[in-house]
């Protein structure tokens, strides 16, 4: 049950075609904690009930609010009209701090290697939001890092916790 005192999600995570299982563990382990629902996009490069995802999801795993999808396009299909949807990129001038977040709403992460990809960010360029760094050096942060920062900015917007 999420703190909102129903089984509906108070957010959701969409991770498209992730790659490194600790990061999809450890990012559902997170969505267990906020009350958000976890989308998988496929092709996956790993096996979701592979050692290394329970490993980082802990024993949580099996509570998790999870679907898998079998396509960008079929999970388009299960998205309401009017959902608010967030794609976190890197190098954006429109920040996650610069968004207003609303229950229910898609935050969009892309696999580790090559992020989300270029047809959904043209496709969607004006829900684009990047999580700032300071330093040019850095290319990019951790996966589980980016969703959990998004999602506990969506939190503390919406003002759950």
């Amino acid at each position: 049950m999420s703190s909102n005192g129903n089984n509906d999600p108070i957010f959701h995570i969409v991770l498209i075609e992730p790659e490194i299982p600790q990061n999809t563990g450890t990012i559902g382990r997170m969505c267990l904690a906020v009350g958000a629902q976890l989308h998988l996009i496929k092709p996956l490069a790993f096996d979701i009930d592979e050692k290394a995802v329970r490993r980082a999801g802990l024993d949580y795993w099996k509570f998790l609010k999870l679907d898998v999808h079998e396509s960008i396009d079929d999970f388009f299909k299960t998205v309401p009209q009017d959902a608010q949807m967030v794609f976190v990129e890197t190098r954006n001038d429109r920040t996650i701090y610069d968004v207003e977040f609303k229950r229910g709403c898609y935050l969009f992460l892309g696999k580790e290697t090559t992020g989300i990809p270029k047809p959904l960010l043209e496709k969607y360029a004006e829900h684009i939001a990047s999580i700032p760094m300071y330093d040019h050096r850095v290319r990019s942060l951790n996966l589980s890092n980016c969703a959990s920062i998004v999602a506990y900015e969506a939190i503390r917007q919406i003002k759950l916790l």
